[in-house]
């Protein structure tokens, strides 16, 4: 049986609608913790013009094959293993990198390694788009953030909603900088940087 996450049911239209808008040229989208596949499954089929990598663990590359055949997309491709902490990543270049839910389960060190990664890895006024909740200015944008924080910390006191302020300077430190911030449904944002 296929993995599947309600989320990414409910958010996939609102994230396809912002994608529609800014990854209007021909390229490649290098997909960061592709997680069950539907996201990748389902903009691909929605965005013909851009060729769609998805990446992830080992552990979940099974399953992300499972949605990339039954989605029979021409320009979806095979799930390629990526740890964002390796110096040796599956894609040398990207057009666009896209990730979701994917900052606030990383510890810190390995969303650094994301960022840098994607600096390295993103040609001349690419995007770096990045789905989540994400706290404004240093607080929670909602209760239910907050007890959403709560219970990442303790599961795993590494995780945790990230906030902004640090996630901007982040990528500034990489050679990227925002150039949009689009407010989702369930108090989720949709982070945009230019390299």
């Amino acid at each position: 049986m296929k993995p599947r996450s309600e989320a990414c049911e409910r958010n996939r239209d609102p994230i396809l609608n912002v994608l529609q808008q800014r990854l209007r040229t021909a390229g490649t989208v290098l997909e960061i913790g592709a997680g069950t596949g539907q996201h990748a499954a389902y903009f691909a089929q929605h965005l013909s013009h851009l060729t769609w990598i998805p990446t992830d663990r080992e552990e979940n590359l099974a399953g992300i094959a499972e949605w990339v055949a039954d989605a029979g997309a021409a320009n979806l491709r095979e799930p390629l293993k990526l740890d964002v902490t390796s110096a040796d990543w599956p894609v040398d270049r990207a057009d666009y990198v896209f990730t979701a839910n994917t900052a606030h389960i990383m510890g810190w060190p390995q969303v650094e390694a994301m960022f840098q990664g994607v600096g390295q890895r993103l040609v001349q006024k690419g995007l770096f788009c990045l789905y989540g909740p994400v706290n404004r200015d240093g607080e929670f944008t909602s209760e239910s953030n907050r007890a959403f924080d709560a219970m990442l910390r303790a599961r795993d006191p590494v995780m945790g909603i990230r906030d902004d302020r640090a996630l901007i300077a982040l990528a500034q430190r990489c050679g990227l900088v925002l150039v949009a911030d689009e407010s989702m449904p369930s108090f989720n944002r949709l982070l945009i940087w230019s390299k």
